[in-house]
């Protein structure tokens, strides 16, 4: 035991003097006055004010001696015919008139591309599940046979006239495009 306390003193003994050893010089006097010089702001050169411009008094307009006209050349190409009035906007294309067998069933409302599902107002006719539909538009013609339909996300086997439905398609039908039921 009397060798651990000896050994305990010892290394406290090197610590102080380590301490002590590592204490910084008190600083000279010169050094303060540098540091004083580097604080102090350099100064700036004011800018010179600008005078506001002095007012001017109206006084009579002078004349501008303007060029004289040039004789007129005769132009190279012929001038152009005046446009004529603006036509009409001509008249929307009608609906495609539908085949031999076939009935008007109704129009699609919407197209929800990432189901591959539109929205198809009925009109007239009773469309069932099985029927097969022809579905015509502007850049849009297809059949299919009607395999899925839904009224408020409840499947139905029948849609009636004034119903919204919503209809699986194979192609990408476009909004208002007519929807014919093939009879024949």
């Amino acid at each position: 035991m009397a060798t651990r306390k000896k050994a305990k003193k010892a290394k406290k003994a090197k610590k102080a003097k380590t301490k002590q050893a590592r204490k910084p010089a008190p600083k000279p006097v010169a050094r303060k006055k540098v540091q004083a010089a580097k604080k102090a702001p350099a100064k700036k050169k004011a800018a010179p004010k600008k005078k506001p411009a002095a007012k001017k008094k109206p006084g009579p307009k002078k004349k501008v001696a303007r060029p004289a006209p040039r004789a007129a050349a005769k132009p190279s190409t012929p001038p152009r015919p005046p446009k004529p009035a603006a036509a009409p906007a001509p008249a929307p294309a009608p609906a495609p008139a539908p085949l031999a067998g076939e009935e008007r069933v109704g129009v699609v409302t919407h197209y929800y591309g990432h189901l591959s599902v539109a929205a198809v107002m009925i009109d007239t006719l009773a469309l069932r599940v099985g029927d097969t539909i022809h579905v015509v538009g502007h850049t849009s013609d297809f059949r299919q046979r009607v395999e899925s339909m839904q009224i408020e996300l409840e499947s139905v086997a029948e849609a009636l006239p004034d119903q919204e439905i919503g209809l699986k398609v194979t192609e990408h039908a476009r909004e208002h495009d007519v929807v014919y039921k093939v009879v024949a």
